[in-house]
């Protein structure tokens, strides 16, 4: 049963995923301190962030999938920029191709809880 946001599987992947990214960009040049790491810093943050806004708002509807909308926009955002990083040879292929895989899923998670929202706390997203 889903007692809080925390208890969502979507908001721990992205809430890892966020840590890693964190922890990854710091390889980045200096040159993408303005740009690429302060995107990743900022989208990575805002998918889980967006998920416990809009769970602190889920008895309205309108609310709580609007803030789903924004967590899936930052999340489809991550993959321009990890697409970036890894074409433009900051991060190894393999890195990226997983997080790549991570992020989808974690899209699709976003998903399913939109569309499932009156559902959700039975369901195991």
């Amino acid at each position: 049963m889903i007692q809080s946001f925390k208890d969502l599987k979507v908001y721990q992947e992205s809430y890892e995923l966020a840590v890693l990214i964190n922890r990854s960009i710091l390889r980045l040049p200096n040159s993408e301190k303005y740009d690429l790491v302060d995107q990743m810093r900022r989208a990575s943050k805002s998918i889980p962030a967006n998920i416990a806004e809009g769970y602190a708002k889920r008895l309205s509807e309108k609310e709580f999938k609007r803030y789903l909308l924004s967590a899936t926009g930052s999340c489809n955002e991550m993959f321009v920029h990890i697409s970036f990083a890894k074409d433009l040879g900051f991060w190894k292929p393999e890195f990226c191709e997983d997080l790549l895989k991570r992020y989808d899923i974690v899209g699709k998670q976003l998903t399913r809880l939109w569309q499932n929202w009156k559902t959700y706390p039975t369901s195991n997203i």
